[in-house]
Formats: C-alpha cells, sequence, structure tokens
C-alpha cells in the first residue's frame, strides 16, 4: 500500500525481516539469500527447516512462532517470507495468521507444484491425527514471487509431481493446456521448464504452461477464495488421493497421488458415458507421457470406498465429484452409484 510503501522507505527504523527457509533450498541458495538481504541492509533471521508431510505439524508451527516471538516483528510493516515448496509455504502461513491473529507473509515457491497451485488462493494448513490438513486456515499471502530459475535445481520426478496438478486443470478447464502438456511434456521436463532459446518448434511452452495453469486456477479460486461453494473443479485428483497419500507416505508424491486419483476418475468417466475410449487413452498416454503413475498398489476398493464416506463428511453430504465430459471440459456429479464405481476400479486395476 502507498502508505506503507512511504514509512518503508522514509523512515530511519532499520528494514527487518523474519525469513523461513526449506534446509534443502537452504543449502542451493541460503548464501545469495543472505547477500542479498545483506547487501539491501535488511536486519534479518532467517530459521532454516526440514518441511516435509512427515514434518507438516503444528509442532513445527509452533516452533516458527517461538522464534518470531523472540526476533520480534512489526506485523504491520513486516512480512514474514516463506521460501520453499508446497509444505514450507503451508505451514509458514499457518504460522502467519496465527501471530497476533494475522501477520502478513510472502510466498515464494521453489517448486513446480508449489510454484503453480500452493502460491494460489488463501489455504495454509498442517497434518493432524495422520489426516492431510486437517488444521488450517484461510489466509492469503499479501504476495506471491514466482521465479522459475529455481525449479531448474529440483530432481526430475519433482517437476513430473508438478505437471500433475497442472493436468488438474487442463483435464477440468482449458483443451489447449491439455494439448501443451500433450505435446511439450518430454521437452518441458528435459528443460525442467526454463524458457530456452533455439527449440522454436516448442515456442516458450514453459512460459505459456505456467501462465495457462495459474490463469484457469485464479479463475476458479477467486470467486469462491473461502470455498462458500463446496462445487469445486479444482477438487478433481482429491477425493481419494488425500486418504492413499497419508496411507504410503513418503512413498507417493502429493501430484502423484494426485493422479493416480485422476487416472481412477477418469475410468469413472468413461464408465459412466461421459468420455469415449479414445479421450480416455488419449489422458493415460499424456499421464505417461508426463511420467506421473496411474495406478498404486494401495488404493484399493477398501480405500476407495473410505476415502469417499470420508468426502460426504465435509462436502455437505454430497461426494460434489468432478469428472471430465471431454477433454478440458468437466462437471460435478453427485449421482454415481457405487456399482458404477465398482465396474470402473474392475476396469482401472484390469488394464
Amino acid at each position: 500500500e502507498p502508505q506503507q510503501l512511504e514509512l518503508a522507505t522514509t523512515s530511519k527504523r532499520k528494514l527487518r525481516r523474519f525469513i523461513v527457509i526449506d534446509e534443502v533450498v537452504d543449502k542451493l541458495y541460503g548464501s545469495k539469500i543472505r547477500e542479498y538481504f545483506e547487501e539491501n541492509k535488511v536486519q534479518h533471521k532467517i530459521l532454516t527447516l526440514p518441511t516435509t508431510e512427515e514434518t507438516k505439524s503444528m509442532d513445527v508451527v509452533l516452533n516458527i512462532l517461538q522464534e518470531v516471538q523472540d526476533f520480534s516483528i512489526d506485523r504491520r510493516t513486516e512480512p514474514i517470507i516463506a521460501i520453499g515448496g508446497g509444505v514450507c509455504l503451508d505451514i509458514v502461513g499457518l504460522a502467519a495468521s496465527l501471530y497476533r491473529r494475522r501477520t502478513p507473509y510472502i510466498r515464494v515457491p521453489t517448486t513446480l507444484l508449489s510454484y503453480v497451485d500452493v502460491s494460489v488462493g488463501a489455504k495454509n494448513g498442517v497434518n493432524f491425527l495422520q489426516c492431510k490438513n486437517k488444521l488450517g486456515g484461510y489466509t492469503p499471502p499479501v504476495a506471491s514471487f514466482l521465479d522459475r530459475s529455481f525449479i531448474q535445481s529440483i530432481p526430475r520426478r519433482h517437476i513430473s509431481n508438478g505437471l500433475g496438478e497442472i493436468l488438474k486443470m487442463a483435464l477440468m478447464k482449458h483443451k489447449g493446456l491439455f494439448d501443451l502438456l500433450k505435446n511439450h511434456g518430454k521437452y518441458l521436463l528435459d528443460t525442467k521448464f526454463q524458457s530456452c532459446r533455439g527449440f522454436a518448434d516448442h515456442g516458450d511452452a514453459a512460459l505459456q504452461t505456467t501462465r495457462i495453469a495459474i490463469e484457469t486456477m485464479l479463475e476458479e479460486l477467486a470467486p469462491n477464495l473461502w470455498e462458500d461453494d463446496l462445487d469445486r473443479l479444482v477438487d478433481f485428483g482429491h477425493l481419494i488421493s488425500p486418504e492413499l497419500e497419508m496411507r504410503v507416505l513418503p512413498s507417493l508424491m502429493h501430484g502423484e497421488a494426485v493422479n493416480v486419483d485422476m487416472a481412477f476418475m477418469t475410468y469413472v468417466a468413461h464408465v459412466r458415458g461421459l468420455i469415449t475410449t479414445e479421450e480416455k487413452e488419449q489422458i493415460l498416454r499424456c499421464m505417461r507421457g508426463l511420467e506421473l503413475p496411474v495406478w498404486h498398489s494401495s488404493c484399493s476398493w477398501t480405500l476407495i470406498k473410505r476415502a469417499l464416506k470420508e468426502r460426504l463428511k465435509h462436502s455437505g453430504g454430497q461426494p460434489r465429484m468432478p469428472l471430465p465430459t471431454g477433454l478440458g471440459i468437466a462437471d460435478i456429479f453427485n449421482d454415481t452409484s457405487e456399482e458404477t464405481l465398482e465396474r470402473a476400479y474392475k476396469l482401472w486395476v484390469r488394464e
């Protein structure tokens, strides 16, 4: 805000920032980040933490808050900065929302998944009682700073993991994005989403893909930021995956679990007659091309029934099942019978 900017630039008080950074990111970029704050004469405290699904707990949040209290920040002019993947951004967002009821924070995503998914929206949270994101809230950041150069240092599997969330938006809302993933998926994996010159046949596929993914996510989230409407296309791939992901930790990453869920739901859509055999095969070929799992042995029929039962508790007694009705178009369904689901499951396992 203009008055805050003026205060920050004219005040004789030393600029101060509290930064939480994932320990892996710190090893790669920590020296550059410290150099940046030192050169800009910003008094700073950097807290380095392991941020994984296994450590995503209130204990870590309280640890952050103790350090914030010791550093002593002005909650009006000194936002907390989170630098890391989705888990780091979720944890810090929750910590900031709790400190003095609401302290501003900034997200700096360093993985593809956090770049296109966690950086957008208002949600934050931690796992509780072996349930994914059971504790959390809705406090948007004051800013998200997006820099794709971070992505070049993450492993190929992590890039594939992020592609799962991009594919979700493609299947639900954007045929053009689906075509980008289908035609340029291997190139995006090989180049780690960097904008490369000399590859005219690919154009700037990395920029196009990330921009469309974020824009479609914003279109879907912005009118319903606090989830007053429970009919959400962005829930595609998130009906069964929370149960599966928490059960098999750490063998499946978030985007991989989401893709297993989406693969099963693609079969549900096919069995229901919403998509053709060719459309089903196109989706599965695209998933494999993005090096995403399309099945997992732990995703049993029992787990699926339990996950869908849990879904009913949190969605107003309706399954609110997003399903593709073509490539890049979708709808929400509440009338999928257990018989249809079981037929889809048997076909999915067989194929």
